[in-house]
């Protein structure tokens, strides 16, 4: 007889939940579907054939070292490339002032473990990164959703917010967002990090796509403005392998020594011979080569999304058209419901992800979709699309 092993469960489980967009990754498997969803990396940008002569590289010059238990703050040469990494983002940091964790989903975790008490309030944008609310959802908190435009959150609502509430920690992902594909610009930048820094607020900075810009002009992250009131955040998952779940973080000293003591009980430290091979990847200077590639592959897919929209998709929804990144956010005009339409694009065999999960108020966001395009091709694309466009007009008078 199986035992019943409710009354065994945490108080803290009644507050995790499920990530929808994996539980929808499960529909979007079936045969002949064509997926706009999950927002995973084409198989095409690994380095598969450079991997053979990193792998060699990592054994001759580490060898049993790349096998072995090592520090938890992170394997000291991956620090090293590391810094050197951000450098050329303009972000000054030594190595070791960063920690490197399982992806930068497990750096969200930790971080709301040493932030969060039960009811801490946290500020971000609404819709907001899926990932970041499961990680800190377990932790029991609430949250305040800031306006946006097309800029990021609005400078004047962050500073009022902070005046009327005790907001622990601002979560921001403020280049090439996602879900909405909208980058925070420069000015922006300055304003939100004068209103911290004038505040004494912490906000952590979620980077994980800005190598991943086709056109325009980089960026400095928000840190660079206000290095000692943000986490920075980052992973290579998006530019190497996301199998090798490689995040890390720069922070403010008090808020590292606790994310170190907490990664200590957790993990004690992450993978050693990934962190080996990450380190051959920078320093052998295959990074270089490589991003280029995979913004030749992904360019092509967004503008042809992107033409197809403009072709396809009725009057009275609007878009923005991201300068990078891996998503095209789509607001349908009042009325339309986004997860119906969803269910009858499944039956054509072309899936997306409802917007609704990216918000703390799922009814804020109806009428949004996000549109995936890194993983097929321009031709599958432009016929997925077409195919969109014909279920909404086909369900415009629901």
């Amino acid at each position: 007889m199986t035992g019943d092993f409710q009354h065994l469960l945490s108080q803290r489980t009644q507050s995790m939940q499920r990530n929808q967009i994996r539980e929808i990754l499960k529909v979007v498997s079936q045969p002949g579907m064509v997926s706009l969803a999950g927002g995973i990396p084409a198989p095409e940008t690994f380095p598969i054939e450079e991997l053979y002569k990193i792998n060699e590289a990592v054994l001759d010059r580490y060898g049993a070292a790349a096998l072995q238990y090592d520090r938890t703050e992170g394997f000291a040469p991956f620090l090293e490339a590391l810094a050197g990494y951000l450098a050329g983002k303009g972000i000054d940091a030594a190595a070791d002032e960063l920690l490197v964790f399982n992806g930068s989903q497990s750096v969200l975790d930790t971080l709301g473990k040493v932030l969060l008490s039960p009811g801490d309030c946290i500020a971000l944008e609404s819709p907001s990164y899926l990932g970041a609310l499961s990680a800190f959802g377990a932790y029991q908190p609430s949250y305040i959703s800031i306006a946006s435009d097309a800029e990021g959150i609005v400078p004047e609502a962050l500073a009022t917010a902070l005046e009327q509430h005790a907001i622990k920690f601002i979560y921001l992902v403020t280049t090439f967002q996602n879900p909405t594909g909208r980058t925070m610009s420069r000015e922006r930048r300055q304003q939100i990090a004068d209103i911290v820094k004038r505040m004494n607020a912490l906000v952590i900075e979620d980077d994980p796509y800005s190598d991943l810009r086709y056109r325009g002009e980089a960026v400095p992250a928000l840190q660079t403005f206000a290095p000692d009131n943000t986490v920075y955040v980052s992973t290579l998952s998006k530019i190497f392998a996301p199998g090798l779940r490689l995040g890390f973080c720069l922070a403010p000293g008090l808020i590292r020594d606790w994310l170190y003591t907490a990664k200590q009980g957790a993990d004690l430290h992450s993978n050693t011979y990934a962190q080996a091979l990450a380190t051959e990847y920078i320093c052998g200077d295959y990074i270089a080569r490589q991003i280029p590639k995979i913004i030749a592959l992904y360019a092509p897919r967004q503008a042809a999304m992107l033409g197809a929209m403009d072709a396809h998709i009725p009057a009275g929804y609007r878009w923005i058209k991201p300068e990078g990144g891996m998503f095209i956010w789509i607001e349908g005009p009042p009325g339309v419901d986004g997860e119906a339409l969803y269910w009858r694009a499944v039956e054509q065999k072309v899936a997306f992800v409802p917007g609704k999960y990216f918000y703390i108020n799922p009814a804020d966001g109806l009428s949004t979709m996000r549109l995936n395009f890194t993983r097929v091709d321009e031709g599958t694309i432009e016929a997925a699309i077409a195919t969109l466009g014909q279920v909404i007009r086909e369900n415009s008078h629901d």
